[in-house]
């Protein structure tokens, strides 16, 4: 069974501050309740198609470590990444669009096809990946909106 989760909040601050903040792997574990670390792996802080940067993580208990690349970007509006590696292959992208009174509507989108044992989870992990990203958006959405990026 396929995840496919989205969940979208909107930020009280201009468009390009919100993707510059949130599209910049450096930034994940300020507002990833469950990303402990971020290693680039090219250029540190280059955000460009091709960039990869290997990320550890708890969930569910685990201990994961997976590397992300960067697929596509139109700087501003839309990131994409994902990896193939792991017993969980994932996409992670990021929409961003104008909301009214210079507010920024943002969208993320996980999608993964898992393999293996995590296969048999992927129900109850897609209701972890959903609870998990309604508090990232949440902490994204405080930490910007208090101007604390």
């Amino acid at each position: 069974m396929k995840v496919d989760i989205q969940t979208e909040t909107v930020i009280d601050r201009p468009r390009d501050v919100v993707a510059a903040f949130a599209g910049d792997p450096s930034n994940v574990c300020r507002w990833y309740v469950n990303i402990k670390s971020v290693e680039w792996q090219t250029e540190p802080g280059v955000v460009q198609v091709g960039a990869r940067a290997a990320f550890v993580a708890t969930f569910m208990g685990r201990r994961l470590a997976y590397t992300y690349e960067i697929a596509e970007l139109e700087p501003g509006r839309y990131l994409k990444m994902q990896t193939t590696d792991g017993p969980f292959p994932m996409e992670t992208s990021y929409r961003w669009e104008d909301a009214g009174k210079g507010g920024t509507h943002m969208r993320l989108r996980n999608r993964g096809d898992p393999t293996g044992f995590s296969r048999l989870l992927s129900t109850m992990m897609g209701a972890a990946i959903r609870r998990a990203t309604i508090k990232d958006l949440a902490l994204l959405k405080e930490i910007l909106e208090a101007g604390k990026y």
